[in-house]
Parts: structure tokens; C-alpha cells; sequence
């Protein structure tokens, strides 16, 4: 906040507190800020059923992963083109040297 509008909101609280908040809100909207302000109405979407379905559903998805920080890397299944025969991704690992996969586009 500028110093104008900072000792305009130190007035304003000193007159009415509604004052106060409609002073700060009119100042954080003057400096051309990105984001929006927040508005009453964005508050009834924080905790409804669909929001805490979606927090439910994230964190269902990260307790299955196989594959964890810090641990053994899955040896998931694999499909080469050449042959149309079931591998292993370790299959493919020789000796100490590290596997890399590249998961290129086809475009």
C-alpha cells in the first residue's frame, strides 16, 4: 500500500470499520494486482461435498502409487513392438549400468 492509502485506512478505521475494509479493499484493487480479489461468494465452494470428494480422491490415488521416493523401482510390464511378447522393464537392465527410459512423441 501506498502512503496515501495507508493513512486513508488508518482514518477510516479510526471512523467505521466497514469503512476500514472498503478502503483496503479498493486500495489492494488500485496497484493492478494479477489475481482477483476474493469475494464472499467464492467461500461456498472451500468445503462442499464435491471439493472434499476431489481431496478424498487425491489422496486415495497417492496412497496406491507403487512407486515411492526413496524406494525400489516398480518392474512394471511391458509390451516391445518387435516381438508381441510380454517383458519386464528390468529385463532390460545389463549388468551395473543404469536403464533410461525415454518416453518420446510421436509427433
Amino acid at each position: 500500500l501506498s502512503s496515501l492509502s495507508l493513512s486513508l485506512s488508518l482514518l477510516s478505521l479510526s471512523l467505521s470499520p466497514s469503512l476500514f475494509s472498503l478502503s483496503l479493499s479498493l486500495a489492494d484493487g488500485a496497484d493492478g494486482a494479477d489475481e482477483p480479489a476474493v469475494r464472499v461468494s467464492d467461500s461456498n465452494r472451500m468445503f462442499t461435498l464435491a471439493s472434499l470428494r476431489a481431496v478424498w480422491h487425491g489422496h486415495k490415488l497417492d496412497f496406491f502409487k507403487t512407486a515411492r521416493v526413496g524406494a525400489a523401482a516398480p518392474n512394471s510390464e511391458v509390451v516391445p513392438l518387435a516381438e508381441h511378447k510380454r517383458a519386464r522393464i528390468l529385463d532390460y537392465a545389463r549388468g551395473r549400468r543404469p536403464l533410461i527410459l525415454n518416453f518420446g512423441s510421436c509427433s
